[in-house]
This record gives C-alpha cells, structure tokens and sequence, in this order.
C-alpha cells in the first residue's frame, strides 16, 4: 500500500470531505470519494485520513478503537498507524493508505492521486 501523505502536493488532488465542525474531536466520518473508501478522524485537533479497509483481510477498519494515534481493526486486531498506515501489528503486516489532510477555513481537504 501507499502512503500517500510523502507525495508532493502537486501531484494529488485535495478534495473537500467535511467541515470541521462535521468531525468534532475523538470523532471520526466515513465517505467515499470516487472508488476509494475513506476515513478521517479528529484526534485532539488533529486530522488523519486512512484508506478504510484492512489490509490482513479486506474488511472495513474505520469502526476500530483508536489508543493515541492508532487504529486497531475490530475484525482480527491488526493495529495501523493512523499518520503513515503502517502495520504496526500482526496479524496486519501490509501497511493501508493514508492520505495528506488539509484545513482551510472550515473545510476539511483530502489529497488524492491526482487522476
């Protein structure tokens, strides 16, 4: 998988997603955008945004507890980096996307491969 949020800006698309005051803290929305699943989350002011699937079994990974800036996925509890999508635990070893986040005014910005 890629992590997005190392490629350069000029190379993604930022899409609007919500407004802030769509994802309060400890709070988190899920949306597709085209064909990609996403899911951002608001941990204390901060935004994060993650490909919404697994990458141990394909299943969904949005609806996971979050300990600090971790997600640990509610099917088989693989743990991925909420910043990199790295697979920090087995049985997840293949790290998700996560993509660059952008506030500007109210908006809440996601950076997309640019098509």
């Amino acid at each position: 998988m890629y992590n997005y949020r190392m490629v350069q800006a000029d190379k993604l698309d930022f899409v609007p997603v919500a407004s802030t005051a769509e994802i309060p803290p400890g709070q988190r929305l899920l949306l597709d955008v085209g064909d990609i699943s996403l899911a951002v989350f608001n941990i204390a002011g901060k935004y994060f945004a993650i490909a919404d699937i697994c990458s141990h079994d394909g299943g969904p990974l949005a609806e996971g507890e979050i300990d600090g800036d971790v997600i640990e996925c509610p099917r088989h509890g693989g743990q991925f980096d909420l910043a990199s999508g790295k697979a920090t635990r087995p049985p997840a070893v293949e790290d998700i996307p996560a993509y660059p986040v952008r506030v500007e005014g109210d908006q809440i910005l996601v950076g997309l491969p640019a098509e």
